[in-house]
């Protein structure tokens, strides 16, 4: 059976997605990262935590976890830089790798075996953006209703707070959040062999394409490997981000995500030159 259009989130080469914008020819690249190493940006992947001592990431400024309090109720602790299955080791270090200058951070909400619940998804989501990261990196999504609500008011919440979320979209043609919420800076990835080629997607609910096929990801254990899909195209947009807030600190998540779609390379004003 072959899914809808409109419920595929991945881009295929033959897919023709060139879009022409209006928009100040001052927001380049150039202008937008060029020099910017993710200084002065703080981080956090949610995730299933991280091998903090991973050449590949370190450093790592902090790791957290959710675990059950006293009450039986999720709460978010220190923890000693576990990964419980790898994903949040490979996520981070690919924001370090484009971002190395950013202060990196992780609370694990996943268990082995990508295990996890939508107490867990909430409250390390919540508490993530309680500290008011500049970013907050997400490679995972729900399908399950009853969630839809809380996760959009911490996308809201994360929003006019300023930390720009940067949600993955299911590798799957189904409903999930919070990536479908437009408070939320969306990704699928693109089969392309290129690290740096991010295109802004004309036919939402998913708005960015990036480089999650084949791609060398840190492993737990000081080792590398390679995973395909929409998970790791998250992080290169999310350390992108890191980027353009080291260069010009302060803009709000809505000005990010505006420069992410002006700068994507598929989006072609009158006045550009050829990039």
């Amino acid at each position: 059976m072959t899914a809808p259009p409109d419920l595929t989130w991945r881009l295929g080469a033959e897919d023709d997605i060139a879009v022409s914008a209006a928009g100040n020819a001052a927001v380049t690249p150039e202008w937008a990262w060029q020099g910017a190493t993710g200084r002065g940006v703080r981080v956090c992947v949610v995730d299933s935590g991280v091998d903090r001592d991973h050449p590949m990431l370190a450093p790592v400024h902090a790791t957290h976890a959710v675990v059950t309090g006293p009450d039986g109720k999720a709460v978010v602790r220190e923890s000693d830089g576990a990964d419980s299955c790898g994903h949040g080791t490979a996520c981070a270090g690919i924001i370090r790798s484009i971002a190395p200058g950013c202060e990196l951070h992780s609370v694990q909400v996943l268990g082995a075996g990508f295990s996890g619940t939508g107490d867990a998804l909430v409250t390390g989501l919540r508490w993530a953006i309680e500290q008011e990261f500049d970013v907050v990196s997400l490679s995972l999504s729900t399908n399950r209703r009853h969630l839809a609500e809380p996760l959009r008011e911490l996308g809201d919440l994360a929003y006019f707070r300023r930390t720009v979320l940067v949600a993955s979209a299911h590798n799957l043609p189904v409903e999930s959040f919070p990536w479908r919420f437009s408070s939320v800076i969306s990704v699928g990835s693109h089969a392309e062999d290129d690290p740096g080629l991010i295109l802004y997607n004309p036919r939402p609910p998913v708005e960015f394409f990036a480089h999650g096929s084949d791609v060398e990801v840190a492993w737990p254990g000081g080792g590398s490997t390679r995973c395909t899909g929409n998970s790791f195209a998250t992080p290169h947009v999310a350390a992108r981000c890191a980027l353009i807030l080291s260069k010009h600190p302060g803009l709000t998540p809505f000005q990010v995500k505006t420069v992410m779609y002006l700068t994507a390379q598929n989006v072609r004003r009158p006045d550009d030159r050829e990039r």
